[in-house]
């Protein structure tokens, strides 16, 4: 190849290599809106972004893997911690959290309810933008798992394919096969539901997340419903665990890192996201923890 041949390469390659990049940037940028949900950027959510900055909150959390690693990611906060939680998190950390145990505390920083309202809507528009798994090892908080992050994209994409009796298998689904009882698949739903039941509950004996431990919930519950102090329409223990789940206001758990102004901080979708079938599995595996 003589100079002039080389000459012509170099420009007919950076000529596409260009176009090429030219390309993808217009696409890139078509996809914007959609990729970032921008048609759910409310007045609400910019406030809450403005708080977000004025408050510095970056300089521990991190959004879409920006900021400081020293407090869990907030990306997907939302999928993981109901409304009414957040509310009273952000209202007085120091509730949720004690320093010398825990050793770090979110600083209280009397949020006006607008303020509060504004981050939640804020949270909430993040965790829905399409972050394509980024960032990949986030720190989440207390004992949360991100539903399938130990499944590879490829393992992901073909989980969310798999269909039992005609229902879709919850993202992050692992695969299953047919004969497996009703135990093995509550477990599967209490690992993969959105938000995981993992990212409150613990099943080690006197582990308390944000959300009581379940070991033994099948003894405590039979205890419960004998007592006065059970306040829900359960008659037996099964329909005491469906109710936890679709109405878990019915009864409230003692303590004020499980409940505020007469409402659990337990989310309230299972209801609707989760379907009959699935909610009775989910029972059948929490009946297994006596």
């Amino acid at each position: 190849m003589n100079k002039r041949q080389t000459r012509l390469f170099a420009i007919v390659a950076t000529g596409i290599s260009a176009a090429v990049f030219l390309l993808l940037t217009f696409d890139s940028h078509r996809k914007f809106d959609a990729l970032t949900n921008a048609e759910s950027i409310t007045p609400a959510v910019v406030h809450g972004k403005d708080v977000w900055h004025k408050n510095n909150c970056i300089n521990c959390h991190t959004i879409f893997g920006e900021g400081a690693y020293y407090a869990p990611d907030l990306t997907k906060i939302t999928k993981l911690r109901g409304e009414a939680y957040l509310k009273a998190y952000l209202k007085d950390p120091s509730k949720f959290y004690d320093e010398q145990r825990h050793r770090r505390l979110m600083p209280k920083q009397d949020l006006s309810d607008e303020d509060i309202a504004g981050l939640i809507a804020f949270f909430d528009w993040v965790s829905n933008v399409d972050n394509q798994g980024w960032p990949p090892r986030p720190i989440l908080v207390t004992g949360s798992t991100l539903p399938g992050a130990d499944r590879s994209a490829a393992q992901q994409a073909d989980d969310a394919k798999i269909e039992r009796g005609g229902i879709a298998a919850p993202p992050g689904a692992r695969p299953l096969s047919g004969n497996e009882d009703p135990i093995a698949l509550g477990e599967r739903v209490f690992r993969t539901a959105t938000p995981a039941c993992t990212a409150c509950h613990s099943t080690a004996p006197g582990v308390n997340m944000a959300g009581p431990s379940l070991a033994g919930v099948k003894g405590r519950t039979e205890a419960l419903l004998g007592s006065a102090d059970y306040k829900g329409q359960a008659k037996d223990v099964a329909a005491y665990l469906h109710e936890s789940i679709v109405s878990p206001s019915a009864h409230l758990v003692p303590g004020p890192m499980y409940s505020a102004d007469g409402t659990s901080f337990m989310p309230t979708t299972y209801a609707k996201d989760l379907t009959a079938e699935q909610i009775d599995q989910l029972v059948a595996y929490l009946m297994s923890m006596k």
